[in-house]
């Protein structure tokens, strides 16, 4: 163990400048190194406070270890050495600086011990993820307005979070980042900051709105920070919060829904994160220390199967330049390795059978049922036949398989292909052998996986789920639609109201300005009349006449004061 006085994330904020600047050979280079030096840094630095800092009447503590901050660090620096080889030779140079920014910023958080230095770091994830998406913007004209709105998500949410801060800060006198109760104001609005991040309602849209616009390793980067960040914080801070189970049953079920309407590949993989992440605020909520496990697990898995997916959907937009599933088809015949790739990705997801995702998302139902919800539990069971509808069949099926849409694009270059064989190499060790990853959680792990009864289950369950897909699959079938969301209201509606209202508001408003303007001028030129140097109030008066006025003040006065003493 050593100890050092800077935040791991640090290495990474700093290196970020560095490749802004570097040439092409220093840049590559800094791509492996940083992540590297910066996972060791993780791993060699005890537990406990190491970097105190003085501002104003506070102790800020910026890197303070702890157990599940060093679980979510981890993670976070091998998503960032294994896309950064995804992106080797396709991101722009600004991608791969504001992905550095990001994911420092990610492990910076997970390394805060107080709420202020927890909000720099915040939100400078916000200005990292941003030029993630504009870098985009030369090969996707979408991608500036996206940035935009995501931008703008983001800073509301940053402002409430900030908000939240501050009237806790004033109501405590504390800033030690810790466990709240969420039953007063100050961490309500703490923990609404804290769900905006995690894409809850109603803000759940802006990822499948603004991640698809970026390019095929920036979606990757995307997938891995802002809403794991938001569960790490939401496992520190709200465990056992009980609004949090209703909350992420509706993630769940809401990513489901409109996963299984979507056209667009991106999309569906985009909603879903949501659908996941539910499964993490779901488990949170539970509160148990095998849920907190579970949410700690899943979140760790989740980045590697989810990273994999969206490669395997990266590869295909960036050798056929298509996103559509009504577009594409037929693609395991010339791309094997991706499509292999894929369906490994797509069976974590669904928790099949020795794969990363069978044990770890079976925690968080293992909880529910072990606490008696059972109504938490079959919904939560009946949430895993969706995912396998969606994420396990949907996508490689309309992607790799269906119908022959005619184009034969070889496989991506071989450093995306490396980058995914390391991802399916992961899923399926972590399936096989566990004991590793839960010797890392939070708290001891007393579960064991692989029952005959929990084997039976999960394949009665996604034969099940399968069947219903073929079954049903004339309903399935793609077509070229859109899917409301709740980003209409500011994408559509909103600069529907501005444009055809913006003259009339225009005229309303000069109107009213005129108004004002003409009743400013008439007060002032009666206080002029009044005030000014020939006003009655501003005239000097005789001597007499002002002792004139006051004994006739003091005559009424006294008059008043005799008639009240007789009454």
């Amino acid at each position: 163990m050593i100890d050092i006085m800077l935040s791991p994330g640090m290495v990474l904020i700093i290196g970020a400048l560095i490749i802004l600047f570097a040439n092409n050979a220093i840049q590559k280079g800094l791509m492996f190194a940083l992540p590297l030096l910066t996972l060791a840094i993780v791993w060699l630095v005890p537990t406990g406070d190491h970097l105190a800092v003085t501002f104003l009447d506070y102790t800020l503590l910026p890197f303070s270890v702890s157990v599940t901050g060093r679980l979510f660090a981890t993670i976070f620096c091998l998503a960032t050495l294994a896309t950064s080889l995804y992106a080797l030779h396709q991101a722009p140079k600004l991608e791969i600086a504001g992905a550095f920014i990001y994911a420092g910023s990610a492990i910076g958080v997970t390394f805060c011990g107080d709420l202020i230095s927890l909000f720099i770091f915040w939100e400078l994830m916000t200005f990292g993820s941003t030029l993630i998406i504009w870098s985009n913007g030369q090969s996707n004209p979408n991608a500036f307005a996206a940035s935009l709105r995501y931008l703008l998500v983001h800073l509301f949410g940053g402002v409430v979070l900030m908000a939240g801060i501050i009237w806790h800060t004033l109501s405590t006198g504390s800033i030690e980042f810790t466990r709240y109760t969420a039953d007063n104001p100050a961490d309500i609005l703490i923990l609404i900051g804290f769900l905006i991040n995690a894409g809850a309602p109603p803000f759940s849209a802006w990822i499948a709105d603004a991640y698809p616009e970026s390019s095929p390793s920036g979606m990757v980067y995307l997938s891995v920070f802002t809403t794991k960040t938001a569960v790490y914080v939401l496992l520190v801070a709200f465990a056992g919060t009980q609004a949090l189970i209703y909350i992420g049953l509706y993630m769940i079920f809401y990513g489901i829904i409109y996963a299984l309407l979507e056209n667009d590949m991106r999309r569906i993989l985009a909603y879903s994160i949501v659908n996941q992440v539910g499964f993490m605020v779901t488990a949170i909520g539970i509160g148990t220390e095998m849920a907190l496990n579970g949410a700690a697990a899943h979140a760790f898995a989740h980045i590697i199967y989810k990273g994999l997916l969206l490669m395997s959907a990266g590869s295909v937009l960036l050798m056929t330049g298509h996103r559509k599933c009504s577009d594409l088809g037929g693609l395991f015949q010339s791309m094997p390795v991706t499509a292999v790739n894929g369906i490994i990705g797509a069976l974590a997801i669904s928790s099949f059978p020795f794969t990363s995702g069978f044990v770890t998302k079976s925690l968080t139902t293992a909880s529910a049922s072990e606490l008696g919800l059972v109504w938490v539990w079959l919904l939560l069971l009946a949430a895993s036949a969706g995912v396998f509808l969606h994420a396990g069949i949907k996508f490689p099926w309309f992607v790799f398989f269906q119908k022959d849409s005619g184009l034969r694009p070889a496989d991506p270059p071989g450093n995306m292909k490396i980058a995914m064989w390391i991802f399916s190499f992961l899923c399926i060790s972590i399936g096989l052998f566990p004991q590793p990853l839960y010797a890392i959680l939070p708290y001891a792990v007393e579960y064991q996986a692989y029952t005959l009864n929990h084997v039976v289950e999960q394949f009665q369950l996604l034969l099940f789920a399968g069947s219903a897909f073929f079954i049903l699959l004339p309903m399935m079938k793609r077509t070229l639609t859109i899917t409301l969301d709740f980003d209409w209201f500011y994408r559509k509606l909103f600069v529907l109201i501005q444009a055809r209202y913006a003259v009339k508001i225009g005229r309303t408003a000069d109107m009213l300005q005129q108004i004002t303007r003409k009743r400013v001028i008439r007060l002032l030129r009666g206080l002029h009349q009044h005030h000014g140097p020939s006003g009655i109030l501003a005239r000097t008066w005789p001597s007499g006449s002002m002792l004139l006025c006051v004994a006739i003040m003091l005559s009424i006065v006294l008059l008043v004061s005799i008639l009240f003493q007789g009454l």
